[in-house]
């Protein structure tokens, strides 16, 4: 059955609907694309002298993947999609993943985070945390996965206790500790991974003792 001709306002000859169609070199040729634009997106974020992404345009990822501003938008709608895509990418190739995050897994994610800053250009880690919305979302679902962490082993704690417990292990797998050991007791970055991994197990195990944070003057 033919498609129908729809006629064209001016009279001349109708033109036929153009047909929709997929197919599996579509897909591919898509998913390329999509992949080159990551890729060049990734590239620029390593080589940010800080960790602030407001370079992370949709112009300057064009030009890195030499495609359109239109295509990286048909791809990402918002910057905001881009930038959380891109947080996603960097998390593979560092190895961390936030889903099902438990206590005993928690010092060999919290190393391969550390192992991979040496692939950024960010020159301190320290200051003013950036307040674009991908790195805001990715910092809250790094305190929800400590928190769900913590949970499982301290069931008879309370919700402040158990927050308290993750602000501690998120304070020790923070970057600016990290620094801190390199820079002011100049440790290197493998003794500064062990040290933090050391005493997140410390903190571990009095979780896992029910040894809880001091209640001090808190009520209720």
């Amino acid at each position: 059955m033919s498609v129908p001709a729809i006629p064209d306002k001016d009279g001349s000859e109708p033109a036929r609907p153009r047909r929709s169609y997929d197919s599996p070199v579509r897909r591919r040729q898509a998913a390329e694309t999509r992949e080159r634009i990551l890729a060049a997106a990734s590239e620029l974020v390593h080589g940010f002298a800080t960790w602030d992404w407001r370079g992370l345009t949709f112009k300057a990822v064009a030009e890195r993947a030499g495609v359109g501003e239109r295509t990286v938008y048909r791809y990402f709608p918002t910057e905001r999609d881009l930038h959380g895509a891109v947080m996603r990418r960097l998390e593979e190739e560092a190895g961390v993943s936030y889903a099902g995050l438990d206590l005993d897994g928690l010092p060999d994610v919290a190393a391969r985070a550390f192992a991979a800053l040496s692939s950024f250009a960010v020159s301190r880690w320290t200051g003013e945390y950036p307040r674009q919305p991908a790195l805001v979302a990715e910092d809250e679902r790094r305190r929800d996965a400590l928190v769900r962490a913590v949970a499982p082993s301290a069931p008879d704690w309370s919700e402040t206790e158990r927050r308290m417990a993750a602000a501690a292990l998120d304070v020790l797998w923070h970057l600016p500790s990290y620094e801190r050991l390199i820079t002011a007791w100049n440790l290197d970055d493998d003794q500064a991974t062990r040290t933090i991994s050391w005493v997140i197990g410390v903190l571990v195990d009095a979780i896992r003792d029910d040894r809880r944070p001091d209640p001090g003057s808190e009520q209720g």
